[in-house]
């Protein structure tokens, strides 16, 4: 999955797709070429593997999958007429448009892996998990740190216990050099 897909290979994509499958609604068909063959509204389309959680997004079936037909989702309300997507798609054509497509073999067609992009919840949840990796790391190494400083601390007691004054001195500056 990738973050940019050009306008050209959603349109490539597209085109295959219609020329190999048969949808379970033939207006989904006719609603794709429409997409197809605006750039513009292409370059708010995006293939995404789920669209749960998206905004605006449309589920497409084909012949051989027993997902549904054909939904619209729009702020958490789905329909299922082709008619008010199109409606919706041109009188929005700045808003993205997440597609999720169902058909047979879906998950090992290579054409569909080369259009899908990471789900936009996805990107939020990997960011968050870049930042809760940098927190830990930070938070290890200060505990190792604190770690080090508390054995030399340790080890310098029992060079004063022991009376080595070479000892107590390399310690000493450890600690200190620790301390910056």
């Amino acid at each position: 999955m990738r973050n940019m897909i050009s306008v050209a290979e959603k349109k490539e994509f597209i085109n295959w797709f219609l020329e190999h499958y048969e949808l379970q609604k033939k207006e989904a068909a006719w609603l794709l070429s429409y997409l197809s063959s605006n750039e513009k509204l292409l370059t708010k389309v995006h293939f995404v593997e789920h669209t749960r959680h998206l905004a605006r997004s449309l589920i497409i079936s084909t012949k051989c999958s027993n997902m549904a037909a054909f939904k619209f989702i729009k702020n958490k309300r789905v329909g299922s007429d082709v008619e008010s997507a199109f409606y919706d798609i041109r009188s929005y054509p700045h808003d993205d448009l997440y597609i999720g497509l169902y058909f047979k073999d879906r998950t090992v067609c290579s054409k569909y892996a080369a259009v899908l992009e990471v789900h936009p919840m996805r990107k939020h949840e990997i960011a968050q998990d870049h930042l809760l990796e940098l927190f830990a790391e930070m938070i290890l190494d200060q505990s190792i740190k604190t770690y080090r400083q508390h054995t030399l601390y340790e080890q310098i007691d029992q060079a004063l216990v022991a009376g080595d004054r070479d000892a107590f001195m390399q310690l000493s500056k450890q600690y200190n050099a620790s301390l910056e």
